[in-house]
């Protein structure tokens, strides 16, 4: 059939997506409020007596911070996939799930808390929320499944009571909070991109890579699944057991994206639904095109954040809502006659 997907076909978008991202990353690393020289940077570090700025500017501040937005940016738009597929919804993201509520009460925490200790090169704050949004999306879980046979109801209702309820704790401890306490959490909350050395990056990105490598394979399974449970069924799905492996890797790399950056919105929701307005349903290619999509957008947009009011920064959590609504406006109203879920 001529727009059946092939493995070839497969291969060529992933490959062209690719080219495009690490052009996206190449060009984004020489803009800024700073000027850097690419013959300066080719130089290397001059040494301890001698500091050489363009090499210190693109390989110590630019570098890390566009690889982490490209991390990040798969994590979350993988994440958002999994999320519409398990949950049969266009509009569902990672944080409806109470990613967001739990690794925001674990990031005031560690903040109002003043711990100062780090573990594997990571401050407190990362620690908490990465904890707390993983216990949150396992406890969203566990409430959805209680609710028997129909979970993905239940799952819905347990996100946004939870979310509600830690958004209240959250707004709660701000208040009682030193004004420099609330400062560094709305800080993290509005979702930013910050310097990291090179293992923390590594390690993000193999654990964010590995992820959606996963999830991947069960891609013909989360097919199924987006007719409904008992189609899936019928098809001879192991429904409890793609949920559990794509629900947890999904609430595994969505926990690491936002312990590293913190909130980061629209990414979840925009790139997802936006692939497959253009590209089609299928999760086989949805997932990894997603993921690239994702890389792109967030290193733009934090681009963006960086040069937009130089030399100060916004949060690139302003800048994803303030450019991704427009833009997927304008998906929805091109292409959704191409999705049956919108008829």
């Amino acid at each position: 059939m001529k727009g059946q997907l092939t493995a070839k076909k497969l291969v060529i978008k992933v490959t062209v997506g690719l080219a495009v991202l690490l052009a996206a990353m190449s060009a984004c690393s020489f803009i800024g409020s700073e000027k850097v020289s690419l013959r300066a940077v080719l130089d290397g570090s001059v040494g301890p007596a001698t500091v050489n700025p363009d090499y210190e500017i693109f390989v110590g501040v630019r570098l890390p911070r566009i690889f982490l937005a490209a991390i990040v940016g798969a994590a979350l738009a993988s994440s958002g996939v999994v999320c519409q597929a398990l949950l049969r919804n266009p509009l569902a993201d990672p944080y409806i799930l109470g990613v967001s509520s739990g690794a925001g009460l674990g990031a005031v925490i560690a903040v109002i808390s003043g711990l100062n200790w780090t573990f594997i090169g990571r401050s407190p704050i990362s620690v908490f929320a990465f904890v707390g949004a993983l216990g949150t999306v396992w406890l969203v879980w566990f409430l959805g499944r209680l609710t028997g046979k129909f979970h993905i109801i239940g799952l819905l209702l347990a996100g946004v009571v939870v979310n509600t309820f830690f958004s209240a704790l959250i707004m709660f401890l701000t208040l009682v909070a030193k004004s420099q306490q609330v400062y560094a959490t709305i800080f993290w909350l509005m979702g930013n991109m910050v310097e990291e050395n090179f293992l923390v990056l590594w390690c993000g990105a193999g654990c964010v890579v590995g992820g959606i490598l996963v999830l991947f394979f069960v891609a013909p399974q989360l097919n199924a699944l987006s007719f409904g449970e008992e189609d899936a069924k019928s098809m001879g799905v192991n429904i409890g057991r793609t949920q559990i492996i794509a629900f947890g890797v999904a609430a595994f790399i969505t926990a690491i994206a936002v312990s590293l950056s913190g909130l980061v919105g629209f990414v979840g929701l925009v790139v997802p639904h936006g692939t497959r307005l253009v590209f089609g349903p299928d999760h086989r290619q949805l997932l990894p095109l997603s993921a690239i999509i994702g890389a792109i957008f967030l290193v733009v947009a934090d681009t963006f954040a960086r040069i937009v009011v130089a030399p100060a920064q916004l949060p690139v959590g302003v800048v994803t809502a303030i450019v991704g609504g427009p833009f997927f406006l304008i998906l929805l109203i091109k292409y959704s006659r191409k999705v049956s879920w919108l008829k």
